[in-house]
């Protein structure tokens, strides 16, 4: 059908607060709108426009900034809908965040966020996933593009489920052999033996959000098939010691409670044909009192070394509750990170 069903057209009787844009597909009218007009109630709430539907019509009333974003989010979001993608809360969000560069920039969504504009995608066997904020793209970009990628910033910001998509990504299109997953076992102070059960019961727990993400992106019987074939391996940050890990891609996840040696050991395993991403939030150090973090020193150190990259997340990146972006920013005002 083509993104023309959607035409804009000015109000004549209020041509100064009024946009009224039209759609050819009611079906897909329907989507957009959502059950009980939720997305369009969420479209008005985020971007402090007005929203009429009268039959296939939308009326948009508002500042012209207001207007245009919300319009570039209609357009966006319809386009999606024609090309057989789902509309839902989460959608909606994303296209807003999208069209944002900053605080009161939301008109600049007319150019960001408008229908046909090219969008990440990363492909996986169960699930595509979507980057949903400016941060949340440029951080996609920079794990298919670089060599070794550090995402940095608050917890909900996608850091560490996007990484593990783009491994499986690079795995299933054969430009890495394996996939390594790791976490520094800060909390069991990297010393597991006074835990109950065998070495995997041990430390399986604390890895739990790494095989959760996995999960979302691997039918279960393969990715049993591939843990047990070590295809896949997710270990404590200790084990990495002594390896060099060629043709993988590697993550460390919760990096800011690795030691400044810890870290060191851990990026010098990069290997021939190898990716590494490392995550981590510098507001959840949970070291010994007077350990410096490894994550703070490789920012001191790394930057503008070539091949390296370096992506920021703030509250504004959250895409877990709305509540989850609330709490991050009451604690940042109280204790500001540097």
């Amino acid at each position: 059908m083509g993104i023309n069903a959607l035409t804009p057209a000015t109000s004549q009787t209020d041509e100064s607060d009024q946009t009224d844009l039209e759609f050819d597909d009611n079906r897909l009218l329907i989507d957009l709108c959502g059950e009980h007009d939720r997305n369009l109630a969420s479209i008005e709430h985020q971007l402090d426009v007005q929203i009429l539907r009268r039959g296939n019509r939308l009326t948009l009333i508002g500042e012209p900034e207001a207007r245009a974003a919300a319009e570039a989010v209609l357009r966006a979001l319809y386009h999606r809908l024609e090309s057989g993608k789902v509309v839902d809360s989460g959608a909606v969000d994303g296209e807003i965040r999208l069209g944002e560069t900053g605080p009161g920039a939301s008109g600049k969504a007319a150019s960001a966020g408008g229908a046909g504009a090219a969008r990440l995608e990363i492909r996986t066997r169960k699930r595509t996933v979507e980057p949903r904020s400016p941060a949340q793209q440029d951080y996609v970009r920079a794990l298919f593009e670089h060599e070794m990628v550090f995402g940095i910033g608050p917890a909900g910001t996608g850091k560490t489920y996007l990484a593990v998509a783009v491994a499986v990504n690079l795995f299933l299109a054969g430009h890495v052999d394996r996939i390594i997953l790791s976490r520094p076992a800060v909390e069991a102070g990297e010393r597991l033996g006074f835990l109950p059960g065998d070495m995997k019961e041990k430390v399986d727990p604390y890895m739990q959000p790494l095989y959760d993400a996995l999960g979302d992106f691997l039918p279960g019987k393969q990715l049993a098939r591939l843990i047990e074939e070590k295809t896949i391996e997710i270990a404590p940050l200790a084990f990495m010691r002594g390896r060099t890990l060629n043709n993988a891609f590697v993550l460390m996840d919760e990096a800011q409670n690795a030691s400044s040696m810890q870290m060191k050991m851990f990026l010098t395993r990069l290997g021939e044909g190898s990716r590494m991403a490392i995550t981590g939030d510098r507001s959840q150090v949970d070291l010994p009192r007077g350990t410096v973090s490894g994550l703070h020193d490789a920012e001191g150190l790394l930057k503008g070394i070539e091949g390296i990259s370096f992506n920021y997340f703030t509250s504004r990146d959250v895409v877990r509750h709305k509540l989850v972006a609330r709490i991050i920013e009451a604690y940042d005002k109280a204790a500001p990170i540097g």
